[in-house]
């Protein structure tokens, strides 16, 4: 660890104009280090050709890495590398760093196994093994929660750091009187595909109006699937804050995500969760609903096998105690495990 200015490179295939947890996250820690007197690189897809990802082509694959990143590192001359992702470029920068004795850290965000099994007929313990070799000369593999610590060590992998995430309460925060009127509004917001669970909630039977606010290869089905639905598309910025805000429940079906960073944004916004019991709102929300701080005792989520009943119970509780519980993921915390983390190269 080091008290002087880094130069950091964080490497990641996804990037803008993508909209999911995974570049919040690298977005907002970009702009906390910054705050923090450092220089921070990134090595996204953007630099590079790209081709669109197969079944997912909004998601864009650099291609032409083997020229071009050498000459880049090598020109920014950097003091630690972070690879976020596991995609192709987070494969070069991964042989590049052991071809030059460059140490590196990486994170696990996606639970890329699950996500592939959902999407092919190959059981996920199949991939393992792939995503166990990318992180095995990792110094570090920062991963967000304990019980997707705990799965990776079942799994074979070394070096597990613990890495929690943050919100920005100055863009998401309570833009609505506590009171509910009407039918109450039951908002979804992420990735619109088939590993995010959506239809378990589109099948809720709770009464209210459901909104969902993403983009996806899905999207086109289940607006037809289910036409009573509000496809609103993807929202950013104060519309996005807005939308948590105006809500009277946030409904998150995945049973998949590691984290879930959109259950602490929409908590900042004032709006309840409802969820699933599985590893993401285990850890952030907790078994009973008041999150995994020992100094908070308020209920600020519901959750259950049974998401109509998660919603009836999220709906119920107080809107303040929400919007105060996701105060205690902040930003400058979620930038201070990351350096601590990183291996530094001596200058």
């Amino acid at each position: 660890m080091t008290d002087r200015p880094l130069r950091i490179c964080i490497v990641t295939d996804a990037w803008h104009p993508q909209v999911n947890g995974v570049v919040r996250t690298l977005d907002s820690l970009r702009k906390e280090l910054k705050s923090m007197g450092h220089r921070v690189y990134m090595l996204t897809p953007k630099m590079f050709k790209t081709m669109p990802c197969p079944t997912y082509p909004e998601i864009r694959l650099a291609w032409n890495t083997v020229g071009r990143l050498p000459a880049i590192m090598k020109r920014w001359q950097v003091d630690a590398v972070h690879i976020a992702t596991e995609g192709p470029l987070g494969w070069a920068a991964r042989k590049w760093c052991i071809k030059n004795n460059q140490a590196f850290t990486t994170a696990y965000h996606t639970a890329f196994p699950e996500y592939i099994a959902a999407r092919t007929i190959f059981p996920e313990n199949l991939f393992y093994p792939i995503f166990r070799r990318f992180h095995a000369p990792s110094a570090g593999v920062l991963v967000a929660t304990p019980t997707v610590r705990q799965l990776l060590r079942d799994k074979g992998f070394k070096n597990i750091v613990p890495w929690t995430r943050g919100v920005d309460t100055n863009v998401f925060h309570p833009h609505k009187p506590a009171e509910k009127v009407g039918a109450p509004v039951q908002l979804y917001v992420g990735r619109v595909a088939v590993e995010k669970n959506i239809e378990a909630f589109l099948a809720c039977e709770t009464p209210g109006k459901k909104i969902v606010v993403g983009d996806g290869p899905a999207i086109a089905k289940l607006k037809e699937q289910y036409p009573a639905v509000e496809f609103l598309g993807a929202k950013f910025g104060d519309e996005l804050a807005k939308a948590y805000a105006s809500a009277d429940v946030f409904v998150f079906p995945s049973k998949t995500d590691t984290f879930g960073l959109v259950m602490i944004e929409a908590l900042a916004s004032g709006t309840p969760v409802a969820a699933y019991p599985v590893q993401g709102p285990l850890d952030v929300l907790g078994a009973d609903g008041k999150g995994p701080f020992s100094n908070w005792h308020t209920q600020i989520a519901a959750l259950s096998e049974n998401l109509d009943s998660a919603i009836k119970e999220a709906l119920k509780l107080e809107r303040k105690a929400c919007a105060e519980f996701a105060q205690l993921y902040n930003w400058e915390t979620v930038a201070e495990q990351f350096i601590s983390a990183l291996s530094i190269q001596p200058r």
